[in-house]
């Protein structure tokens, strides 16, 4: 593995509290990926030197680099990445953008701003590769940002044809409907709304969640992080590790029913994750159970991701 990939054992990170090390030796996927994939959901953290953390986080992470982000990519397959700005570094997108004009087109980013962004910083992150803004409603890594203030941001950045990236839990979905469904632009869903897989695929809240993209086809969905949403961890599935066997249902369901609405991505580097730190290398394997033809893995990683980052 490339010494690109690789992360000392320590340093100012290593003892922070909810943190855990990512997995720094990923396995080569036996999955092979169609030409042209996209990782579209990861981050970069810091490094802190050069791009601090928000002071208003609520976690803190190791640093996790371009470099190494690059690094993953070409090991597992990837030909392109989707970088999402996480809620460490706050609405201070630097390393973000950094990341963006580094990769030489090989990357588009989901942004965090606040209302008093201007039109010139935001076409200057557009022109870095900026498509969308991310609008986070898990209570407890973020505080409570006014829904107007939301909207009116989701407001002026369909100038740029951008869309918004919702985070939330499948609790929460009843109360924050209405909101979501006056959104003017398109709307991707991070990890499913993060159903509770203890739940039957067929009950009532998943099923609301389904109600929600049947009804808005301007509703997309990552089919993401199997490692946060499972119950029961990672198991075997004729003799291959990690498939996360209680969240194929949920997965299989949507990306069949909203095939040409569906996206995937590592995760990486994973933050928050307090059982265990997932194998990239092994994640890419679980693709197959929940895209289970040629086409649909073809629309999931290929063309979807570049119908909405890159056309």
């Amino acid at each position: 593995m490339t010494t690109a990939l690789n992360r000392p054992t320590s340093g100012p990170f290593e003892k922070t509290i909810g943190w855990m090390d990512w997995y720094n030796q990923p396995a080569k996927p036996s999955f092979q990926l169609p030409a042209g994939a996209v990782d579209a959901h990861c981050h970069v953290f810091g490094p802190g030197a050069e791009f601090p953390y928000a002071p208003e986080r609520k976690y803190t992470p190791c640093d996790a680099s371009k470099h190494q982000l690059f690094a993953l990519r070409d090991h597992l397959g990837f030909d392109k990445n989707v970088i999402v700005q996480a809620t460490c570094h706050g609405a201070d997108n630097s390393a973000l953008v950094d990341a963006l004009i580094s990769s030489k087109g090989k990357a588009r980013g989901v942004a965090t701003v606040k209302r008093q962004v201007t039109d010139q910083e935001i076409q200057t992150m557009h022109d870095a590769g900026v498509r969308g803004v991310r609008f986070n409603f898990v209570k407890r890594l973020v505080d409570f940002t006014p829904k107007d203030e939301l909207l009116e941001i989701a407001t002026r950045i369909k100038q740029w044809g951008w869309h918004v990236v919702i985070y939330f839990e499948a609790v929460d979905l009843p109360e924050l409907w209405d909101f979501f469904t006056a959104l003017p632009t398109t709307v991707v869903v991070d990890h499913m709304g993060r159903p509770n897989v203890d739940q039957p695929v067929d009950g009532p809240q998943f099923q609301l969640f389904m109600k929600f993209m049947r009804e808005h086809h301007n509703v997309w969905s990552k089919v993401s992080c199997p490692e946060r949403l499972s119950v029961t961890g990672p198991s075997a599935l004729n003799g291959e590790q990690n498939p996360y066997l209680d969240v194929i249902p949920f997965a299989r369901q949507v990306v069949e029913t909203f095939s040409d609405r569906v996206l995937w991505g590592t995760d990486w580097p994973h933050p928050n994750l307090k059982d265990h730190m997932p194998d990239d290398g092994l994640l890419v394997n679980y693709i197959p159970h929940i895209a289970v033809t040629p086409q649909l893995q073809q629309q999931l990683l290929v063309d979807n991701p570049m119908r909405l980052y890159w056309s």
